[in-house]
This record gives structure tokens, sequence and C-alpha cells, in this order.
């Protein structure tokens, strides 16, 4: 232990890693895996965001909401689940889910992988240097051999409106955090964070407002994604206003309501507010000025998640803008690791697509579940981004519900699948399918698009009779005409 204001100098490691949470947990584990000494600095929960303010609570929170919506879909069971949910059980589950926000378990795991772990905000202050400062203001300076790898992730971004200090809005972690169902909750923004909010608490008691910029949810999936969940979401009770933006904000009473202006004269009034608006990079004070790139920007690095203009920086995950998804930044960190242990080695390092060394998924097969009722899935393109590509494509569309197994799965059951085909090299370029059940449906088709399967090989692929997986059949039939 140093005074406060003294530096202490650590031992040299080969590669330290910025941020623990699950991607930084990965690129530590892949170098410890090819020997390499790594040092992981966190200054919050090793775990981070994921584990404890996004996708483990908010899916906990989600589950009994989805599983109760599909139960009353089947005749014999519906009437059994017509009454409110458990709330104290929903939240003492999304509490267990969140380890109740300690994180002993991933720091004995860290540690159980070889990798030491530093409490307290890392910073660069040189090329190949880390300074650690501790909660109690000591400081320690790690330096590594082969590379620094950045794994700080996002924060969300709340809009500089009048009134929003004393309105103490939600962002994302105080959706999935919060301790009591508040009794109106306006939700400003219509991506996946909105929607799943949105679905979560409205199903839990709150009377919930939607308030939309642009037209519609989910603007970067297929329109008739945001179409259908749009759809339930106003069955379940909900209000969607789209076409509007918050001007400001009041709240007088810390305790009392606020009231939010918006752009078209109207007003709406709520116990609480989430802006699910857009989130941040978490390199404002990352010490990045040291080593000649700018403060609070996001970090562009190549396919094997190096920084451009360095040999020895990495940014991993949500930092670098590529895909801010838990499941692609892992993916990354496996990438990145190996890149990292190749270099360290001075082996030839393999960047060609679908290389080793290359996260060429982020490009071409991004998968992605939006856990409302119903659900939405997608990977690769849509059929908007594969025309603006230049892609010469087609759209093949299939209503789930013509399939048998959406009928078994649930009465009245709502849905559509669309595959975008290359119809130059007959490969499908990206797949929607959007219903209740089809989340666990989404890794066929994310093999389908990373793999390139041809669609006379897919043809040759049975689907088990009756799922929902038929619908493979029955695009593939509505392709061939």
């Amino acid at each position: 232990m140093t005074d406060a204001g003294k530096i202490s100098e650590g031992s040299p490691y080969d590669v330290v890693v910025i941020g623990a949470g699950p991607v930084g947990e990965n690129v530590a584990d892949r170098a410890r895996a090819a020997g390499l000494t790594t040092a992981v600095v966190e200054s919050e929960l090793v775990g981070g965001e994921c584990s404890y303010w996004a996708c483990m609570p908010s899916k906990a929170l989600l589950r009994p909401v989805v599983a109760r919506a599909d139960a009353r879909r089947v005749p014999g069971l519906s009437a059994a689940v017509q009454g409110p949910l458990d709330v104290g059980a929903v939240l003492a589950k999304r509490d267990e889910e969140t380890s109740h926000w300690k994180d002993d378990g991933q720091v004995a795991w860290l540690e159980s992988v070889g990798a030491d772990v530093y409490r307290g905000t890392g910073r660069l202050t040189g090329p190949r240097e880390v300074t650690v400062t501790a909660p109690d203001g000591t400081e320690h300076r790690l330096t590594a051999r082969h590379a620094v790898a950045v794994s700080t992730g996002t924060r969300a971004v709340v809009p500089a409106l009048p009134g929003i200090e004393e309105a103490r809005p939600w962002t994302s972690r105080e959706a999935t955090s919060a301790k009591e169902v508040p009794g109106r909750l306006v939700v400003v923004g219509g991506g996946v964070v909105g929607v799943e909010m949105a679905t979560a608490w409205q199903a839990l008691g709150s009377q919930v407002t939607l308030l939309i910029r642009g037209g519609g949810l989910l603007p970067k999936m297929e329109p008739f994604a945001g179409e259908l969940v749009a759809e339930a979401l106003t069955e379940a009770g909900a209000t969607i206003r789209t076409g509007v933006s918050v001007t400001a904000l009041h709240r007088p009473a810390p305790d009392g309501p606020v009231t939010v202006e918006l752009d078209d004269g109207g007003r709406v009034e709520a116990d609480e507010i989430l802006f699910a608006t857009g989130r941040a990079p978490r390199t404002d004070d990352l010490g990045l000025e040291t080593v000649g790139l700018e403060p609070g920007s996001w970090l562009t690095v190549d396919d094997s998640c190096l920084v451009e203009g360095t040999d020895w920086l990495y940014a991993v995950g949500d930092v670098n803008h590529r895909a801010l998804l838990t499941h692609q930044g892992k993916y990354q960190a496996r990438i990145a690791g190996a890149a990292i242990a190749a270099r360290a080695g001075e082996t030839p390092l393999d960047t060609a697509p679908w290389g080793a060394h290359a996260a060429t998924a982020d490009h071409a097969a991004v998968p992605q579940v939006v856990f409302t009722d119903p659900e939405a899935a997608s990977v690769g393109l849509t059929l908007a981004e594969a025309e603006r590509a230049g892609h010469r494509v087609r759209a093949v569309d299939y209503d789930l519900a013509s399939v048998a197994g959406s009928g078994l799965y649930a009465d009245g059951y709502r849905g559509r699948a669309r595959m975008i085909v290359d119809l130059d090299r007959e490969i499908l370029l990206g797949v929607t399918f959007v219903g209740p059940g089809i989340g666990e449906l989404l890794h066929s088709a994310t093999v389908a698009v990373a793999g390139e399967i041809p669609v006379a090989r897919l043809w040759h692929a049975v689907p088990a009779y009756p799922t929902i997986s038929e619908v493979w059949l029955r695009l593939l039939e509505t392709f061939r005409g």
C-alpha cells in the first residue's frame, strides 16, 4: 500500500485490460490461455454493465412477462394466468440474477484464470502504460509489454433539456434496478432499451407512455418488427406517440410527479421518466490525450480490434462502436485475444474475412434478440441495408402464423419471417423473425448467414415437424416458387 498521491511501480505485464465487464473478462481469459501475464482494472463491479444494469436484470424482468403472455394463449392454461404478476417475486429474481449487485463470484472467476485484478480507475499515462487510482487515492502504475485493451463500454446519454437535473430521469441503470413499480412511466426512445423496458414495466403495473421522435419502434430492424411490437404494446395498455420530442421537464417537488413538455405543445405527467436515447463511449477520463487520441471519442479499430495508428492499443466491445451488444463484444474479445497472442509470439495473423484474427461477423452477421412480446430477432442485413450496399437482392417473406408449429405454440399466433437473398451468390445476407418464441430460432439463421451457406444446400436442412422452425422450409419454397 502506498501513501495517497504517491505512485507505486508494479511489475510489467504482457497485457493490461481496462474494464472488467464481460468483454474485458474475455480478453483477459484469452490472453491468459495463451500464456500471457494479464492485469485487469475495474472502477465499479467486475462483470460490468451487462451483469448488473443491462442484459441480466432486464431479461429477469422480462422473462415472467413473456411467459405469462405465452401461457395466456394456450387453451386449458389461459384461465389460470389471468391475474397480475407477483411483483415482489419478479424483483427478487432480478436481484438474484444480479448477485444483489455484488461481484465476489466474478472476481473469483477472474482470479481463477490467473489474472490480477486492480480496483480503481485506470487511465493511460503514455504508450503501454496504465496508472490505476484506487478508491483511497493511492496510485499504481502498470506497464504492458505487448498490449493494453480498452473495454470500458458505454454510458447512457441524457439530453441537456431545461429541467433535466431536477427531473432526475431514469437511464437504463435505474430502469433495470428500480425497487418499486412507478404508477406512470414515460419512456423516451423507441430502440431496444425503450421497448424492452416499456414491455416490462407495463406488465408489472405501470401505465407506460412511449414518446418516439421518429415514425416507429425498432428503427434498425425491418419495419414490420417495430409495427408488430407496437401493436402488442398498445393492446397491453401502453400509449405510443410518434413524431414528438421532449422540450422541457418540470419536477418542482423531489417526490412529486414530473411534467414532460413536448414540441407539439402537449404535456404528459408521470411518476418517472426514462431516457433511452443513445449511448456514449466511456473514454472521456481515460487519458487518451497522452497517446494522441481524443478524449470522449469512439475508438476506431481494424478487424483485429487494434486501434488505428497504434501497434499496442486495442479497443474491444461497445467502446469501438462496431456492434453495441454483449455477445458481439465477447466475440471481439476472442478475436482480439487471439490477435494479441499471435503478435506477441510474432506469429503471422490471419486477417482475411472470417479468419482467426478478423471480427468479420461485426460487418456481416450480427445477431440480436429483442425480448418483447412478441420477440423480434435479426441477423445480418435488412432489405434497406442490403440495397444501400449495392447488393442485388430479393426479400422473401412468410407469415409465421401459417406454420403448423406456431398454431400449436399459441392460439392467435402473430408473426412474420423474412430472409434477404443475394441473387448473385444465392446466399443469405440477413434474416428477421418476429413472433412469440422465436428468440431461440435465431441461431439457425446466424449459422446460415455467417457460414454463407448456399440456398441450394439449405434445401437439404430438413426442419422437424411440427415446429416453428418449419418456417425455413416455407421461406425456401417461397423463394423457389
